[in-house]
């Protein structure tokens, strides 16, 4: 029988099976034990984090502790990211796929969707349509196959979407998630300029992963949960991990995930630099019948509220399979990154094709109309990417982001990008909005002198310049 180490390079040994069970049954005994919980909060509030244990216990613990919980997220998000949330698109290239997975319409014996493969003229069209509307950074999607989805292809993508420039638009920021893969293939996606490498677990509970991945090479679940350890022997310093909420049992998914994180740190010396939080929708050839396990809005916010504080330093992801009324609640709570006008389908944003979604929206609100809402909330849009573009990633990033000390460069950054996105996409309504915002916003600058910088800067972005960061 193995057992848990946090460094071992073997996914049944940091992703132990018989420490979850352990961990859910002592958070399950003091579920009800003031004096720990008290004992966790307090540690929590100090923002350097929770182990997996302590976790689970605030996220079995009872309500009555929950309103503590929100007010601790809520305080820990704000100390570290303020204002800001950080805006994106998906983009899927592909939904050719050799895998079986039975929760996702691209599987391989489904026959009802059509198959799609973007040419590079496509992705062309694509990114124009993405640039139009504003967005600055992409994370690029497609299904699994071994000669039409190859690395050749995705690095040529990669290229192609670097390369366009239209009217003052430009994709600053590529981020990839793909099927797990070798060594050698990502260090070619680093050599790309990638920004983050992202990829979900699914559900970190290997029986329930093996039966769902029935065929295909994703149906290898040490490989699949080792790909990070490879992405960062491959030279990609900043990865994002996450689980389909919906697919096993939500709290054996949420101690694996935090498990994760902690081997991340634990053997590269740097955690996850995002963390998704995605629950099951509907989908074209998927039954969510099957799926007995669906978290509810209620219970998804605490899980929002204690990854923060369990993890303080991450930045976690909610898309649009959510609805407004649910990302409000937990944008509060702990999400720093948002999509905003996604499409799931290949050619989505040039076509409107809808036909090969791979899973149905729940915001399906306009960019301008998502950000609008975030500015009426006192949140400030970020098409921000300069800290990977200054190379602020991987360890550099998390100590600037344990400490603190990020909020220097992205409050002034978040600023500056949102100026730009007012005066080339927004509508009349939200350039009103986003000028009182960056006009509050900016008494906020601690720093004297960067608060004149950054005010000059907004001025000539508004005199037709582009692309500041600090």
């Amino acid at each position: 029988m193995n057992r848990y180490e946090v460094g071992s390079a073997r996914a049944e040994e940091f992703i132990h099976d018989g420490e979850i069970h352990a961990t859910l049954e002592y958070a399950e005994r003091h579920c009800n034990d003031t004096a720990l919980i008290n004992e966790i909060l307090q540690k929590g509030a100090e923002g350097q984090g929770l182990s997996h244990r302590e976790a689970a216990v605030l996220l079995l613990c009872d309500s009555s502790f929950e309103e503590r919980i929100f007010a601790l997220a809520k305080h820990i998000k704000q100390r570290i990211y303020g204002n800001r949330i950080v805006m994106f698109a998906p983009l899927y290239l592909s939904n050719h796929c050799i895998n079986g997975c039975t929760y996702c319409p691209y599987h391989a014996t489904n026959r009802t969707i059509p198959r799609r493969k973007l040419t590079q003229e496509e992705i062309h069209r694509e990114v124009i349509a993405l640039q139009d509307m504003g967005h600055k950074r992409l994370a690029l999607e497609m299904g699994e196959h071994p000669t039409l989805n190859n690395i050749d292809y995705l690095v040529e993508s990669i290229n192609t979407i670097y390369s366009i420039r239209h009217r003052n638009g430009a994709i600053r920021r590529v981020n990839v998630n793909i099927a797990a893969t070798t060594v050698e293939e990502y260090r070619l996606l680093h050599e790309a300029n990638i920004g983050t490498y992202i990829l979900f677990e699914e559900t970190y509970d290997r029986a329930t992963y093996e039966r769902l991945h029935p065929s295909g090479p994703k149906s290898d679940w040490a490989y699949h949960t080792e790909a990070m350890d490879r992405a960062m022997q491959g030279g990609i310093d900043d990865v994002g991990i996450g689980a389909l909420f919906g697919l096993s049992d939500y709290r054996y998914d949420f101690v694996g995930m935090l498990m994760h994180a902690e081997h991340l740190e634990a053997t590269f010396g740097v955690g996850p630099h995002t963390i998704s939080v995605p629950r099951i929708r509907p989908a074209d050839d998927i039954d969510l019948a099957a799926f007995p396990n669906a978290v509810t809005d209620e219970r998804f916010r605490r899980i929002v509220a204690v990854l923060r504080i369990a993890v303080p330093y991450t930045g976690m992801i909610v898309s649009t399979r959510e609805s407004q009324r649910s990302r409000e609640e937990v944008l509060e709570v702990g999400v720093s990154q948002l999509s905003g006008a996604s499409r799931t389908s290949v050619g989505g944003y040039s076509e409107n094709d809808q036909a090969t979604e791979q899973f149905d929206i729940s915001d399906t609100r306009t960019l301008d109309e998502v950000v609008a809402w975030l500015l009426e909330l006192g949140y400030v849009p970020s098409f921000c990417t300069a800290c990977y573009r200054e190379g602020r990633t991987g360890d550099r990033f998390m100590s600037l982001a344990k400490s603190g000390a990020i909020a220097n460069c992205c409050g002034p950054n978040a600023l500056m990008t949102l100026a730009e996105y007012l005066e080339d996409y927004a509508s009349d309504k939200t350039r009103e909005l986003g000028r009182r915002i960056i006009a509050s916003e900016l008494l906020n600058i601690p720093a004297e002198r960067v608060r004149r910088i950054v005010e000059e800067r907004i001025a000539r972005i508004e005199g037709g310049e582009r692309d500041f960061r600090l």
